[in-house]
């Protein structure tokens, strides 16, 4: 009996993906079966780590340096494919970035610099591979509660994932007579270094553990292993939706 799960055999790319959510998902992915190219913008040092770790167990994992903001980076990124992947099987965008401050404090310039990632370079990536996407591919894009709740120092970071979420739903029924599945998933509160620039971090991180009906945060591996799911073939009748994974701390309140 086939594995539905299985990874084996695809061609993925992972944008932000050598640390946090990104990391993760690569590597669940590449354990999985699949070669996966991913990308990151800046930090090297994690982006050679990610591969010697995924060797180290006999995956497939090649970083590509490429700042998906500029057409530079973008042509960089779609050579570095071309030179590796002959059609695509699936693409997650998990590469964000945003400005956590109050409205008052924000400028179109800090508007310009989160929607250039996290919306328009998905938008651009998925128009540029669409020719390469073979049939039964999955684009996967990564959201986050933000999209639909207000929550502090977010107003950015949260409407573009709404922005995004809505852009899924757009292409999944555009894309799906071409056999190609389009969905997001939100992960719930994870550890990752993220948290870092947040000005009320330990109390956010006290009241996401207070909220979940589980008492703890999800762990990257769960996410990870969602989004494996939703871009395998036991996800086939999936189209269209964002998966979230929060430890059921969302309809709690």
């Amino acid at each position: 009996m086939n594995d539905l799960y299985s990874m084996k055999g695809k061609r993925v790319l992972v944008t932000g993906g050598t640390r946090g959510v990104g990391r993760a998902i690569s590597l669940q992915f590449a354990r999985a079966g699949a070669s996966v190219i991913a990308n990151y913008a800046r930090d090297t040092a994690s982006a050679e780590k990610l591969k010697a770790d995924a060797a180290a167990e006999g995956c497939s994992i090649e970083p590509c340096r490429a700042d998906l903001t500029t057409d530079k980076g973008m042509e960089r990124l779609m050579e570095f494919l071309e030179g590796r992947f002959s059609t695509v099987s699936g693409l997650v965008h998990c590469a964000a970035t945003g400005v956590h401050r109050a409205f008052p404090e924000l400028s179109l310039r800090h508007f310009d610099w989160t929607y250039a990632l996290n919306v328009r370079a998905f938008f651009d990536l998925v128009h540029r591979l669409l020719p390469r996407f073979e049939a039964g591919a999955s684009i996967l894009a990564v959201s986050s509660e933000g999209a639909v709740r207000a929550v502090p120092y977010y107003t950015l970071v949260g409407s573009s994932k709404g922005a995004l979420e809505s852009m899924v739903r757009h292409m999944a029924v555009e894309f799906a007579p071409r056999g190609i599945r389009v969905n997001a998933i939100s992960p719930g509160t994870v550890m990752t270094d993220a948290w870092e620039v947040l000005p009320d971090r330990e109390k956010r991180l006290a009241d996401a553990i207070r909220r979940s009906p589980s008492g703890r945060l999800v762990t990257l591996d769960e996410v990870a292993s969602a989004a494996q799911f939703l871009c395998s073939a036991a996800a086939g009748g999936i189209i269209g939706q964002t998966l979230v994974v929060d430890g059921g701390a969302r309809i709690v309140g």
